[in-house]
């Protein structure tokens, strides 16, 4: 039990400077500034306990008074814009206070309102998640309160609040400035309206959103939580539950997947089954929607839903909650409706499908052929382009008609041949003759002799960025390496003619009437594979349009 609480202790001070701890890090500093020398302690010692107390205790507390799960959130959110009106409207704090002044000597909100703050705190406070935190939420969902759970949720507590202490300590330092100290009524005022402000985004729900938009840059830190030795003790923690698969490389056969078991109820879909999934590759998705984590991996799942449904992907959400408020069903549905859920998703309460497949984390993505058997899984953010390539695979898996490209002719040269050559000055290559006037029509002369795999322009041209538009007497001479010319035309001021001189010897004149490529040269079929090399010349109708030639 001592590593996993010293184990615990480390996750939860890496908690306290990630990107979750942004929505209620704004409060602490405000709340701490505002008051006396004890306040910071009394915030963060009020933070501990009722994140300690609520993370274990909530939901089975509110089952059994038989009160909404999301109460103690709308509540906490109440007492945080109360106290912020209290320092931003100061009778209304000597109004509050009224009723504790018989108490003691010692103004009571230093220390009375500094731990109400903080119990409020303890309640919106969301920890990024974690094998730690996805432990403890599974305890207290199954009511499993074992001495060991106890510990190991106040450690994580401990953790967070030791480095939110020291935090709190600096920013009230800093704000009793001297310069400030002078403005104090000002000061207190503008904490407590920078409290109201975090309060109401709260209410809104924005926090969440704020929270995806901050980089996960504690990743790294994370190593210890995720290790071999913490994950067997996590395990004898949540009763020794073998995961379903474990996080490798490559596609291996981890046996039938588990069912769905314990859920509460189905948005998006009718209650469905492993079993009825058969023939499909399925995408099990671990999540919740309070999990930064999670949040960030959801534009990856929509895209990937929408790009290969049609092809046989499922993706089925298993909504497994982290606190007490993600309890509620009309919460995860707004939720799913705000955040463009279109798969269906299971509501997982009570950990039943959890527990089924031996998962620990949030988010977590197990995937399931064809036959119905685990064959990857991946934990946490990131590799999404791995993730991809397995559905990608598992798609192709038995079941799809053979291969067809066998059935017809490989007609890739095979050659050497002169590369693709443009005709606008912006990616014009191997020019020889007189140099490019941008965007201008000028007079250029042709070259008796043009070298290899280069070009030249006679009589009048424009060249522009990405094409070269023919004038009077407007000529091109080509040295060329291939068996077919190819040249994409356009008729830029009317349809025309190009006429086409291949070695002194002239063929079929092209006619140009719809921007397209068109075949300029087409060897006998004798000649495929030599690849000789020839001059070509051409003739052009003012008015046309040639940007690029390709050779076959």
């Amino acid at each position: 039990m001592i590593v996993l609480v010293a184990i615990a202790f480390v996750a939860g001070m890496v908690t306290a400077i990630s990107p979750c701890v942004l929505p209620v890090l704004p409060i602490v500093f405000a709340g701490s500034a505002a008051g006396g020398p004890r306040r910071p302690f009394a915030i963060v010692a009020g933070l501990v306990c009722s994140f300690t107390a609520f993370t274990l205790a909530a939901t089975a507390l509110l089952a059994a008074l038989g009160l909404p799960q999301d109460i103690l959130r709308n509540v906490a959110i109440g007492i945080v814009l109360l106290l912020g009106l209290s320092l931003l409207v100061p009778p209304l704090g000597r109004l509050l206070e009224r009723p504790f002044l018989a108490l003691g000597r010692r103004r009571p909100g230093d220390v009375g309102g500094g731990f109400l703050l903080g119990v409020a705190l303890g309640v919106l406070f969301t920890p990024c998640a974690g094998p730690i935190v996805a432990a403890v939420a599974f305890v207290a969902a199954t009511e499993r309160f074992t001495p060991t759970a106890v510990f190991v949720t106040l450690a994580y507590s401990l953790g967070a609040g030791l480095v939110l202490l020291l935090l709190a300590l600096a920013a009230r330092r800093g704000l009793n400035w001297g310069p400030l100290r002078e403005h104090a009524p000002v000061v207190r005022r503008a904490l407590g309206g920078l409290i109201v402000a975090v309060g109401i985004v709260m209410a809104l729900g924005l926090d969440l959103d704020l929270q995806t938009r901050v980089p996960s840059y504690t990743k790294a830190l994370q190593g210890l939580e995720e290790s071999a030795t913490a994950a067997t003790r996590i395990e004898a923690l949540v009763g020794g539950t073998k995961p379903a698969a474990h996080q490798t490389d490559d596609l291996e056969d981890f046996g039938e997947a588990p069912d769905f078991e314990g859920i509460e109820g189905w948005l998006n879909s009718k209650p469905l089954t492993i079993a009825q999934l058969r023939g499909k590759v399925v995408l099990i998705d671990f999540w919740t929607y309070s999990c930064v984590n999670c949040l960030r991996t959801l534009p990856y799942l929509r895209r990937w839903y929408d790009a290969y449904r049609d092809d046989g992907l499922v993706i089925v959400g298993v909504h497994s909650p982290e606190f007490a408020f993600e309890h509620e069903a009309d919460n995860v549905r707004d939720a799913v409706a705000e955040l463009g859920v279109d798969w269906p998703v299971a509501l997982d309460n009570d950990f039943g499908t959890w527990s089924a497949w031996g998962n620990q984390y949030w988010p977590a993505k197990y995937f399931i052929d064809r036959q119905g058997h685990v064959r990857f899984a991946h934990f946490g953010e990131g590799e999404y382009e791995k993730s991809e390539s397995i559905i990608r695979q598992l798609l192709a898996e038995p079941g799809l008609p053979p291969p067809v490209s066998g059935e017809v002719a490989d007609q890739t040269p095979t050659s050497p041949q002169t590369p693709e050559s443009y005709l606008g000055y912006g990616r014009l290559a191997r020019l020889v003759g007189d140099p490019v006037r941008p965007d201008e029509l000028a007079l250029y002369e042709l070259p008796d002799f043009v070298p290899e795999h280069s070009l030249a322009f006679g009589g009048r041209w424009r060249i522009e960025s990405e094409r070269a538009v023919a004038g009077e007497g407007a000529r091109l001479r080509l040295h060329y390496q291939g068996n077919n010319v190819f040249l994409v035309l356009s008729p830029a001021q009317g349809p025309g003619t190009v006429e086409v001189e291949l070695d002194g010897e002239p063929l079929e004149a092209v006619e140009v009437t719809e921007p397209k490529l068109y075949q300029l040269v087409e060897q006998p079929p004798a000649e495929i594979g030599l690849a000789r090399l020839h001059q070509l010349d051409l003739a052009f109708s003012p008015g046309l349009a040639a940007y690029a030639f390709t050779f076959g």
